[in-house]
């Protein structure tokens, strides 16, 4: 028995929902396909699938099967793609996962692009604030902000990420402006948790080698960043944003900018990806891709 063979036909029938549709798909005799199949049960001596006349169901050890079989082939295909002539056209479906502000204010306007230049990648965004285990969540490749630990990953600088301080036109003209970093202990101010340890961050500020922190008074601390834009152009309190989200409500005067000439440090951004996927042409392309974005994006681009 062609063992690879097998799982390929065993994930296609559990995708089918049964041999005759699979057997249409694969274009191959229906006896083969369950053949295969049989086969595949016979020798790891577990039962994969439950049979009946009109359906056919996984079973608990087959659905974990088929979660490692999914990962293999496509471990396969990507070795191949690795060292075939087509690396300039990968195909196939990549998992990647960046946070949601992130990728509505710029990985999903410039996806076009991104697909006119390789039209056969199916792509599935993960859009969350939380941070995912990539290894754990099967995720092909990762944005992330932050200066990265020690996790077996590998990671491409993409940019810094520069912030400011704003507030909505309606909290200001109620509770006024600070003129220093130190007077927001006496201002409402919208925080942000961490989803991994619900720690709230605090905020710093750098202007003539003076440096500033600051836990930011407020009742209101959310973990996504496209709700802590909306709370601050609800006037709930001032918030401290990238400058790159920030430019669009400013210029539209949706929010104000509060303390300027007081910079924060830049937050460097990284495309992250398992070891396992340094071949991926998927990976690679969509890294090599990204990091041309990056460049094209003045408050973002690596200095």
């Amino acid at each position: 028995m062609n063992k690879l063979q097998a799982m390929e036909v065993f994930v296609q029938v559990v995708d089918a929902g049964g041999f005759t549709r699979a057997a249409e798909n694969l274009q191959m005799p229906k006896a083969t396909v369950s053949t295969l199949v049989q086969g595949l049960e016979q020798a790891l001596a577990v039962k994969l699938l439950h049979r009946t006349t009109r359906q056919v169901h996984v079973t608990t050890d087959g659905a974990a099967y088929y979660e490692r079989c999914l990962r293999i082939l496509s471990d396969v295909k990507e070795a191949e793609e690795s060292l075939s002539r087509n690396r300039a056209s990968p195909s196939g479906r990549l998992r990647i996962d960046v946070s949601t502000g992130m990728a509505s204010q710029l990985l999903i306007p410039a996806l076009p692009s991104f697909f006119e230049r390789y039209p056969d990648i199916l792509l599935d965004m993960g859009c969350s604030d939380r941070p995912v285990d990539l290894i754990e969540e099967n995720v092909d490749c990762a944005i992330r902000g932050g200066e990265l630990p020690d996790s077996g990953l590998i990671a491409r600088r993409l940019g810094l990420m520069e912030f400011v301080t704003c507030a909505s036109p309606a909290y200001l003209e109620r509770f006024g402006r600070p003129l220093h970093p130190q007077d927001l202990v006496a201002h409402r101010c919208v925080n942000y948790f961490s989803s991994k340890t619900g720690k709230v961050f605090e905020w710093d500020f750098i202007r003539d080698g003076e440096t500033v922190k600051i836990a930011g008074q407020g009742n209101l601390a959310v973990n996504d960043s496209t709700a802590y834009h909306s709370a601050g152009m609800a006037g709930l309190g001032i918030v401290q944003m990238g400058t790159f989200t920030a430019e669009p409500y400013l210029a539209s005067g949706q929010l104000e900018l509060v303390l300027p000439g007081w910079t924060t440090a830049p937050l460097p951004i990284s495309a992250v990806y398992p070891q396992n996927r340094h071949l991926s042409a998927k990976v690679r392309v969509f890294v090599e891709w990204a990091a041309d974005l990056f460049l094209t994006m003045p408050t973002l681009a690596p200095r």
